[in-house]
């Protein structure tokens, strides 16, 4: 099986699992990440993920990589790596959003050309500046920083094991009223296993993994985790410009009403 391919599964799982994208039938993409199924098409799967495929396609073509689940562009993707710096943010932003547009609906009319400035081939800028819960923070209502905290990907050191579940100490998503930061370290309990197995073989306390919707979904190496803290802190900055930008435009706090509360992404 491409190594591509596997890591895919393992960080698209959580939310296709949860039913929040990709395609029915999450035990597919269980067995691939697990490094089973070598006979599973993971490309058709693949295709079915309205977020990360529009996003891989466009990274493998502007980097002259054919495969757009080629491993360098599946990391560049979700957790950003050196690829990530090689591809030109403004090409890369404009040719995502006319990808996007034809998908706008309701709840997106905001993929205009004001995002571009905060544009960036990795699933956080889908997280934090495509998908509208950003939008929705000053509702006041818990659901939208939820929703970001955990749709992210995120960085932490396992601190407890046991069978079915690992404690992860991290840094959650914090919001003040005004703007988003990284909270203080807090270990939170996180699966990593499913019936076939673990993403992580031999996850162990002292790992530094990434977590995707509360589920151990890969192991990383210091300079993939100083990669992923340094590009969330960026796209942070870039989104609170946006946030401050549109409080100043309409200072009074929006309330809770049925044309400002999004469905999950």
């Amino acid at each position: 099986m491409p190594s591509g391919h596997r890591v895919f599964a393992q960080y698209a799982h959580a939310p296709n699992a949860l039913g929040y994208c990709g395609p029915p039938g999450s035990e597919r993409l269980q067995a691939v990440a697990c490094g089973a199924a070598p006979d599973t098409d993971v490309v058709a799967l693949a295709k079915q993920f309205s977020g990360a495929w529009p996003y891989q396609e466009v990274i493998a073509r502007l980097a002259g990589i054919p495969d757009p689940l080629d491993e360098r562009v599946v990391r560049a993707y979700w957790t950003s790596d050196e690829l990530s710096d090689r591809v030109d943010r403004a090409e890369f932003g404009a040719a995502l959003l006319a990808r996007l547009a034809s998908q706008a609906g309701h709840y997106w009319k905001h993929l205009t050309e004001d995002l571009l400035g905060e544009a960036a081939p990795t699933h956080n800028f889908h997280v934090f500046g495509v998908y509208p819960w950003s939008r929705l923070l000053d509702t006041g209502m818990p659901q939208p920083l939820q929703v970001l905290d955990s749709c992210r990907i995120r960085w932490g050191e396992v601190v407890g094991i046991d069978h079915d579940r690992a404690v992860v100490r991290s840094r959650r998503l914090s919001w003040d009223g005004t703007r988003l930061s990284l909270g203080p370290e807090q270990d939170d309990p996180a699966d990593y296993r499913v019936p076939e197995g673990a993403f992580v073989a031999d996850l162990t306390v002292g790992d530094r993994v990434a977590v995707h919707w509360d589920f151990v979904c890969d192991r990383l190496d210091p300079d993939r985790v100083d990669r992923l803290r340094g590009q969330t802190e960026w796209q942070l900055a870039q989104t609170n410009q946006r946030l401050l930008r549109r409080a100043t435009l309409t200072p009074t706090s929006r309330k809770r009403t049925d044309t400002n509360v999004s469905p999950l992404p």
